[in-house]
């Protein structure tokens, strides 16, 4: 914790006046993971198939609200969506890591469960946040494109799919970086900490790519699901877009 130093002195010196928000977010930080590694000892010790579906019910609702909260998009129009996609993101990849790859007994062994719903979902927030923005910002930004292609007898779908492709574009471009480096630039976290637990680097290198390449499938799965359902939810049949973003 001293090498927060570092940070604060930053914000000190620039005159940011981000010391209360550093503050608050450590402390959370470290309240957070001290009960939830708490209640995942129960969660664990406990192993009750109800109790992880429910609790994998809540890091998707809580993952959902998140998302539009951070796009500053009516919650109340997007939520469903960006839930939606998250599902059925989240559900094949899990089933298919824990039934074709992990192998645990019993299957829904919360162990294994919640810490890879946690990196799947955790790693499809920023995409999800990414194509939303982009999507609403094309609308706005480019309504006399999108109002003369429904002039000229496009449906609102078709109208629309040059901003749906720009958002996907965009939403997935971090991640593609991410992996073009691995390895190179950046060592994934869980294989760093499998190879600092003593596991042989080429077996922590096979589990880091398939959890990887799950990341990736997780979230063109989730972001293109949500876009889609996002376009049917808040665009009617004339074409009119019934939101705008607010920042």
């Amino acid at each position: 914790m001293t090498v927060l130093i570092i940070p604060f002195s930053i914000n000190y010196y620039f005159q940011l006046e981000l010391g209360r928000k550093i503050s608050t977010s450590v402390i959370r930080m470290t309240a957070q993971l001290a009960l939830v590694g708490l209640y995942l000892q129960f969660l664990f010790d406990l192993n009750s198939a109800l109790l992880n579906i429910v609790w994998l019910a809540v890091m998707l609702c809580v993952g959902a609200s998140a998302i539009v909260d951070s796009t500053g998009l009516p919650k109340k129009i997007l939520y469903f969506p960006v839930l939606t996609g998250l599902l059925f993101g989240l559900v094949p990849m899990i089933c298919l890591l824990l039934i074709a790859l992990l192998k645990p007994t019993p299957l829904y062994s919360g162990q294994y469960l919640i810490p890879l719903a946690g990196m799947l979902l955790g790693n499809s927030l920023s995409g999800n946040i990414i194509a939303l923005q982009r999507l609403y910002t094309a609308f706005k930004e480019k309504k006399s494109e999108y109002e003369g292609a429904l002039a000229l007898g496009a449906s609102p779908s078709f109208a629309a799919s040059p901003f749906v492709r720009s958002a996907l574009q965009q939403s997935f471009a971090p991640i593609i970086a991410s992996m073009a480096t691995t390895g190179l630039v950046t060592l994934p976290g869980m294989m760093t900490g499998q190879i600092l637990g003593g596991v042989d680097p080429m077996v922590a290198i096979k589990y880091q790519l398939v959890i990887l390449v799950a990341i990736f499938v997780m979230l063109s799965i989730s972001v293109t699901t949500t876009l889609l359902l996002a376009i049917r939810t808040t665009i009617n049949h004339s074409g009119l877009v019934r939101i705008a973003i607010n920042k």
